[in-house]
């Protein structure tokens, strides 16, 4: 297991039967990123990840 899967495994234990919407998660992410700002590039990397996930056009994600 990697060391990021123990706060995974924490987020759905604690909140796995919610429902959120995109726009909370949004909110959530800039909430976390004004507290920790070192952490700006790979919340943009992981909001770009998860909004490009379908897109057959980019390659990136």
């Amino acid at each position: 297991m990697y060391f990021t899967d123990r706060g995974i495994e924490e987020l759905v234990e604690r909140r796995g039967d919610e429902q959120v919407t995109l726009e909370w998660l949004g909110e959530r992410l800039r909430d976390f990123v004004d507290l920790n700002p070192d952490f700006e590039t790979p919340i943009e990397r992981l909001a770009t990840y998860l909004a490009r996930l379908d897109d057959p056009d980019d390659n990136d994600a």
